[in-house]
């Protein structure tokens, strides 16, 4: 039997390892499968060139748990290790043996899916353990070696008698972390980390019911045997190749990663890239919602089939976090900080990848089927919008797919909305003014009013499009955006033609006069306006500019600083050529016209959704004494 110390550079490692090597001890189970999975992968490799003289056959890796002796076990039956390599790979802590093995091979082992970034994965044992043994058995034909360490630097190696190839993992489970010593607890673990390992995880039996003989009776019972419980898929969707999957397949996968999400996906991206950098994964647009933060953290980072997180921020643009899928790398740096992760020039050309294969996506869904792409418009518009605001080069290919809406349920991209509105709502000053609702109900009658003139109004409603607007009228030329109910139409889009008011400039003033005497000014500003005839007398509406800067501020990131906090203000247009409008002016009684100016207010303040509680009740009660 062989005594040592192991060479480490620190008096003892393990408390270091314990406090800051890893900042979750779960994670140690992952470490240990990974080191299995590499030692059986090289396993394969080496077989695969002739350098290993043995049978590689179907090996699997198995988890047990001694409850009663509170000992884990991770076994697996790869390469195995000989007592001077055990000496070189688990007591010098700062050798990696799989970089060292990927070294030696990097040419031949390029495409073999060893982990081998997990670096010091094996130490992470003593998190949970206050003992741990390693009994294993090199594929070369050499002793099996048996290693022993109680958490301290000092170490025992000495003969077994073990047979069979591979290496066995004992961890004697501290007091404190019993957890990991229930099924449960492991089956979680062995499910969150290890779902896609490439090699078969065994971990205990399941019943597996058998087909009933020919010659069994109706109520016979069906055969059943102890299968072994493989808890993993190692051959997931991602690491195939499209050309070898149906559409089915890709449903079929979506539901293998949440199996509790019961929509089926609008479709999915395959991503496949090997140069400048190894990529792999599947990334499916959901139905969306209008909520920006509910959607996030659903898309799963591996490594070579290792699951390392579903916070992707750094590493998936930022509009993309709300779709869902797996993206698998070697070559993003793990267990790093996320200024660096934003720093790191791997990342950035990863990220700026996923962008242009998601916008190279969207552009042929919409070439291919675009009446399909329509009708998942409002499903996915919240991504596609988000995304025209945050990245440029997005914005730019998006010109191609992302649709403008009307009212009456039309749909543009944005040249087509350019070219088939351009005659009607340029104004007086050249430039194109775009018209849209936010509520199609509460703003009826001012798209009633742009319509009668044959003007096109959009329907742009998600939280995000005062931004989007913004980003727009400074991209395009020329153009601006104005909800319908930012004044009334004539403004929104001036001609030359001026209207003719009935009522004199002594007229206009004694009525401005009045109408102020009336009309609270802290929430009102009275706007006398030659309309039609026809058009509502009374009719509120909110400066386009002051709700917009509001709008921004309230969903963050743009507005004037402190508009969000601004009572709200509305303008008070009165059509000076309504006929009502002119019996206010000539009513001979004080009280009539107040009556008649406060009645005519509450009922442009209701077409706005704007009257409520004692307000809405005095208007109702006035109403029906004016109707007595």
């Amino acid at each position: 039997m062989a005594k040592g110390n192991i060479n480490v550079s620190v008096e003892n490692i393990f408390p270091l390892i314990k406090k800051f090597l890893y900042s979750d001890h779960e994670i140690f189970l992952r470490e240990l499968i990974s080191n299995a999975t590499d030692a059986t992968l090289k396993l394969k490799h080496l077989a695969s060139i002739g350098e290993a003289k043995v049978e590689y056959g179907n090996p699997q890796i198995e988890v047990k748990i001694d409850k009663e002796g509170k000992k884990l076990h991770i076994i697996d039956q790869g390469i195995g290790m000989t007592a001077e390599e055990v000496e070189k790979y688990i007591n010098e802590v700062a050798f990696s043996g799989a970089e060292e093995f990927l070294d030696k091979y990097k040419d031949s082992a390029k495409d073999s899916g060893i982990i081998g970034h997990f670096g010091l994965g094996f130490y992470s044992a003593f998190m949970v353990a206050n003992k741990v043994e390693i009994i294993t058995k090199s594929h070369k034909d050499e002793p099996a070696a048996h290693w022993t360490c109680d958490g301290s630097p000092e170490f025992t190696l000495e003969p077994h008698d073990k047979t069979e190839r591979g290496t066995e993992i004992i961890l004697h489970i501290n007091e404190d972390d019993n957890e990991f010593l229930e099924e449960s607890r492991i089956r979680e673990l062995l499910v969150k980390y290890n779902k896609f390992m490439p090699i078969p995880i065994k971990f205990g039996t399941k019943t597996e019911t058998l087909p009933k003989p020919e010659d069994a009776k109706e109520d016979d019972p069906a055969p059943t045997k102890e299968v072994d419980d493989i808890i993993n898929n190692p051959n997931p969707a991602w690491t195939k190749q499209p050309t070898d999957l149906e559409e089915e397949d890709y449903k079929n996968f979506y539901r293998e990663l949440y199996p509790m999400q019961f929509e089926e996906p609008l479709f999915h991206i395959h991503l496949n890239v090997d140069y400048p950098f190894n990529l792999t994964g599947i990334l499916y647009f959901p139905k969306m919602t209008n909520d920006l933060n509910v959607q996030k953290d659903r898309i799963q980072l591996y490594q070579n089939q290792v699951f390392v997180t579903d916070n992707v921020e750094g590493i998936v643009p930022e509009f993309l976090t709300m779709l869902r899928g797996v993206i698998d790398s070697p070559d993003i740096p793990l267990n790093v900080s996320r200024s660096y992760l934003q720093a790191d020039g791997a990342v950035k050309k990863i990220s700026s990848y996923i962008t242009r294969k998601v916008a190279d996506k969207l552009k042929s869904l919409f070439n291919n089927n675009r009446e399909d792409f329509e009708k998942k418009w409002d499903d996915i518009k919240i991504v596609i919008e988000y995304g025209m605001l945050s990245e440029e080069k997005f914005f730019d290919k998006a010109d191609a797919f992302a649709l403008y809406p009307t009212v009456d349920g039309k749909y543009y991209t944005y040249d087509e909305l350019y070219n088939a509105i351009k005659a009607k709502q340029t104004d007086k000053d050249d430039k194109l003014v775009i018209l849209y609702a936010s509520n199609k109900d509460e703003q009826h009658s001012y798209i009633e009013a742009a319509k009668a003139k044959g003007y096109e109004v959009l329907l742009l409603d998600s939280p995000i499009v005062s931004h989007l607007m913004q980003k727009l009228e400074t991209s395009k030329e020329n153009i601006s955006f104005a909800r319908v109910d930012a004044d009334h139409i004539d403004n929104l889009i001036k001609k030359d033609d001026n209207k003719i008011s009935k009522l004199s400039d002594d007229e206009k003033t004694k009525l401005d006069e009045l109408l102020k005497e009336v009309i609270p000014a802290d929430k009102f500003t009275v706007q006398l306006e030659t309309m039609d005839s026809d058009a509502a007398p009374f009719m509120i509406t909110q400066p386009e500019f002051m709700r917009r800067m509001k709008e921004m501020q309230a969903t963050g990131g743009g507005g004037m600083f402190g508009m969000g906090n601004m009572p709200d203000m509305y303008n008070l247009v009165v059509n000076t050529n309504s006929e009502l409008v002119g019996d206010i002016l000539n009513t001979k009684t004080k009280k009539k016209q107040e009556r008649l100016i406060n009645q005519s207010l509450d009922l442009a303040r209701l077409s706005q959704g704007l009257l409520k509680g004692e307000e809405l009740t005095n208007f109702i009660k006035r109403s029906y004494d004016m109707i007595k």
